[in-house]
């Protein structure tokens, strides 16, 4: 039966593995179906990048662009893409070439018995950096643990999803977004494949350890609220001991009259209280700055350019508006070349 596939690509300063990429993927789909669009995000690059996808489109107009005014982070730019699909499957995959294109048949087929999902699963990431890998592995149990969702260990952003699962994804509005979680929030019927993630095609990763930190961050405090419920238990344990040990000391300066002195554990005993208070608060902090996020409700992401969508939309313009961009035809015939 034929079907519209969408692939969408979000990139940020991959300029040299573009080429490679499309050059790999295109053949890939099309051994699909000849129906089918290429969602390029440009997240804010400061190199070549939009001029690739733009010298793309001028030979394969099949090729859809959006510019987003700044670098507004990889969850925020595949959001863009999600958005303004329209294929009757959707595919995010991303530029570097470590989620082999050869993969979307087995996608689709997995797709075409009935399965509303199909997750990629990373069966083998001896490419990524020994610090990487132990990262994402003590992430993945910790999640495992405190997520109120189960989350699949070693899966990424690539993935098919129906067209349901995506109109589903549209009605999540929540800014501080962790795509995975998310994905694995909105349930339907699922299988996966597996693969072994390759090394970069070129250039270097963007995920430092600062980045991956947060991202971390944001996937536990968006799923659980387990963190502020073990304060609460660690708060009531303490009170108990305290109020033990109160019993204790009053006893034997009392029926005893053992003098306790006590200076270094007073000392002790306030900074080790005050630390966990510190801690609380940062944990509480947490929360409260993803609501202050939330409650602003500022779009997702801004578009600047929308080449080769009659009409641009989504959240990053508004909620639910439209905003049809004149400039698009005019942006084309000035940057528009062969590749």
């Amino acid at each position: 039966m034929p079907f519209r596939l969408s692939l969408v690509v979000a990139a940020y300063n991959e300029e040299a593995s573009l080429p490679a990429f499309f050059e790999r993927t295109i053949p890939e789909v099309e051994k699909v179906t000849q129906d089918y669009e290429i969602i390029c995000v440009n997240d804010g690059s400061t190199d070549a990048t939009l001029d690739t996808f733009i010298a793309v489109r001028a030979s394969n107009p099949k090729l859809k662009i959006l510019d987003l005014t700044r670098n507004f982070g990889k969850e925020a730019a595949l959001s863009a893409g999600l958005d303004h699909t329209s294929g009757d499957a959707v595919i995010p995959i991303d530029a570097d070439l470590q989620d082999p294109p050869e993969l979307i048949p087995e996608l689709v087929a997995k797709w075409r018995e009935g399965n509303d999902v199909v997750v990629a699963l990373r069966r083998d990431r001896s490419s990524d950096s020994f610090l990487k890998r132990s990262f994402a592995s003590l992430f993945y149990r910790v999640i495992a643990r405190l997520s109120e969702v189960p989350i699949p260990t070693d899966a990424g952003d690539f993935r098919l999803m129906d067209r349901r699962v995506i109109d589903a994804l549209r009605q999540v509005p929540e800014r501080t977004r962790f795509m995975k979680g998310i994905f694995a929030w909105l349930g339907f019927r699922q299988a996966h494949v597996t693969y072994v993630r390759h090394s970069r095609a070129a250039g270097t990763t963007k995920w430092q350890i600062g980045r991956l930190w947060n991202l971390a961050l944001d996937g536990i405090f968006s799923f659980t609220t387990l963190p502020l419920r073990i304060w609460t238990y660690f708060g009531l344990a303490i009170a108990f001991f305290a109020l033990v040990y109160m019993v204790f000391i009053i006893l034997r300066t009392v029926v005893y009259g053992v003098d306790v002195p006590g200076y270094a554990s007073i000392i002790v005993l306030i900074l080790f209280f005050s630390g966990m208070n510190m801690i609380g608060l940062g944990v509480i902090g947490e929360y409260l700055g993803r609501i202050f996020v939330e409650v602003k409700q500022r779009p997702i992401y801004l578009v600047r350019d929308a080449i080769g969508f009659e009409h641009a939309h989504g959240r990053g313009a508004g909620k639910d508006d439209a905003q049809h961009h004149d400039r698009v035809g005019e942006r084309e015939a000035q940057d528009g070349h062969g590749w």
